[in-house]
């Protein structure tokens, strides 16, 4: 399966992050198959470029982003909003019998 999510970079403390088209297999800072985009949250405004043509292209061909990545795309325009809200990925914790 064919993942587009973000690698982080920068130093230590102060994180940027490229977003990129990756195979799910590889490693989080591995071999990635795209740069779609850049995002740095620390900047003041925060910077986020992304190539939307690039982005709907992959999007079109199956690609799926991870939650943040779909975040970052809406933002752009790249992706419409979904209308229904994703299930949080967090687990309950088992009651006592």
């Amino acid at each position: 399966m064919v993942k587009m999510r973000l690698v982080r970079m920068g130093d230590k403390k102060s994180p940027v992050y490229r977003i990129v088209v990756v195979d799910a297999r590889k490693a989080a800072t591995g071999e990635y198959i795209e740069k779609v985009g850049f995002y740095d949250p620390k900047s003041n405004p925060v910077t986020l470029t992304v190539d939307v043509e690039k982005a709907k292209d992959w999007l079109s061909k199956g690609v799926q982003p991870t939650e943040t990545v779909k975040s970052l795309l809406v933002q752009v325009g790249a992706m419409e909003k979904p209308t229904k809200l994703s299930a949080p990925k967090t687990k309950g914790k088992k009651k006592k019998k």
